[in-house]
C-alpha cells in the first residue's frame, strides 16, 4: 500500500471524527454520543484557529482513500505544541502510516521551534505508545479520570527537542 501524506482537506475533520467514533466506541466502550460530541466541539474550535501557521493538519491516505490523519494545534499554548487526534483506519494499521503521519507532523514541531509538544492518551494503546515513544515522547505523568466518558489511566507525554526530560 502507497501511503500519501497531504495537508487535510475540506471534509477531512468529519472523517477523522467518524474514525474517531467507531473505534473508541467499538474497541474502548468510550459512550458514543458523549464521545463524538467531546471531539466534535474541540476539533471545530481548533478549525476555526487552522489558518495560524503553527497549526497544522495532515491526512494519511492510498489512492485517494482516506486512511487517517494527525494535528498539531500549537496556536492555543505560546512555544508549545499539542499533538491531537491522532488515528488510523484499522485497514491501514501497521502499514506504515502511522509512522509516515508522526514524522510528518514532528518535523513541523521543529521546524515552527516547539519547545515542548504534548499529547494526553491513555494506558493500553501499546501500538500508538510505540510510536509517540519511538518519536522521542517521554511518559510524565499518569492519573485516573473520566475524561473520556468513562474511568481509565490518562497518560501525558511530552516532546522537546534536545530530548531532555520535560
Amino acid at each position: 500500500m502507497a501511503i500519501t501524506i497531504r495537508d487535510a482537506r475540506p471534509g477531512d475533520a468529519g472523517r477523522l471524527i467518524a474514525l474517531q467514533v467507531a473505534y473508541y466506541s467499538s474497541q474502548w466502550n468510550f459512550p458514543a454520543g458523549f464521545f463524538e460530541a467531546k471531539i466534535t466541539r474541540e476539533l471545530g474550535e481548533f478549525l476555526g484557529r487552522l489558518d495560524d501557521p503553527r497549526n497544522r493538519s495532515w491526512r494519511a491516505e492510498s489512492d485517494g482513500q482516506y486512511l487517517g490523519g494527525i494535528t498539531i494545534d500549537g496556536s492555543a499554548h505560546s512555544t508549545d505544541a499539542h499533538l491531537r487526534w491522532f488515528i488510523l483506519d484499522d485497514a491501514a494499521r501497521g502499514q506504515g502510516a502511522g509512522q509516515t503521519l508522526m514524522d510528518a507532523a514532528m518535523d513541523f514541531c521543529r521546524n515552527q521551534g516547539f519547545s515542548n509538544v504534548h499529547l494526553e492518551t491513555f494506558a493500553g494503546l501499546d501500538a500508538a505508545q510505540q510510536l509517540y515513544k519511538g518519536a522521542g515522547f517521554r511518559l510524565v505523568n499518569e492519573y485516573d479520570s473520566t475524561t473520556w466518558g468513562k474511568p481509565l489511566t490518562e497518560q501525558r507525554f511530552e516532546w522537546t527537542p534536545d530530548g531532555a526530560a520535560p
